[in-house]
């Protein structure tokens, strides 16, 4: 009975559209943690009480973030194409879609990271700068150990976040499993290759969630 409903179904291709939305996603989850987190961490220090409280400089990067958070990943999508091609040199694809991906994700996982630090005890960074430390020792061994289950945690919501914006990109060319629903499932009409999709793609994002999770789970015990 499957191999009736999947006869027309070219797996080489959909293999392809996989390996395209792994690479789509292990890039951009890579860029965005390693952007966000230090913005988080700024957004952390820099607010009220905190270390290194500056509140105007808050203010103002805390509207930029929420700013950059507020713009739909379609039409962010549309307007960085000339960015994207001069960067990259093609809007199309999955390489096309990288830099659209990252700038749409970041300011979401920054404010996760900050999110997560507000849980650490104040208490705990008070006496830190009693003892003498210096913002960078708080920061290397008291906050990030205290605070890296949560940011798995947080990496692992964008990472599933990410999944939808990869689909989504499909509409203006961008490879990967949406780019196969679109050109296939909805194009063609072909309904079996809309449903394959869909099933890939809520089986990857059980995948990630439970690594994730595995993960949370195992730094907590240690």
């Amino acid at each position: 009975m499957l191999q009736h409903i999947f006869m027309d179904v070219d797996w080489g291709e959909v293999n392809q559209a996989i390996l395209d939305t792994l690479f789509m996603l292990s890039v951009s989850v890579f860029f965005s943690a390693l952007i966000g987190i230090p913005l988080g961490i700024v957004l952390y220090l820099t607010d009220k009480g905190r270390i290194l409280q500056n509140r105007i400089f808050y203010l103002i990067f805390s509207f930029i973030i929420n700013l950059l958070r507020s713009i739909p990943f379609i039409i962010l999508l549309i307007i960085m194409m000339p960015f994207t091609i001069m960067l990259v040199g093609t809007s199309l694809g999955a390489k096309g879609v990288i830099p659209p991906l990252i700038f749409g994700a970041f300011p979401f996982f920054t404010r996760l990271v900050e999110n997560s630090l507000k849980e650490v005890d104040n208490g705990v960074l008070d006496m830190a700068k009693a003892y003498g430390a210096t913002t960078w020792q708080i920061i290397r061994h008291i906050l990030l150990p205290e605070v890296m289950p949560g940011i798995i945690a947080s990496i692992t919501v964008t990472a599933i976040t990410l999944v939808s914006y990869t689909a989504m990109a499909g509409t203006v060319g961008g490879g990967g499993l949406g780019d196969l629903a679109i050109r296939y499932g909805y194009q063609r009409f072909q309904t079996n290759i809309m449903v394959l999709t869909v099933v890939l793609l809520v089986v990857l994002v059980q995948l990630i969630q439970f690594i994730g999770d595995k993960i949370v789970r195992f730094m907590h015990k240690k």
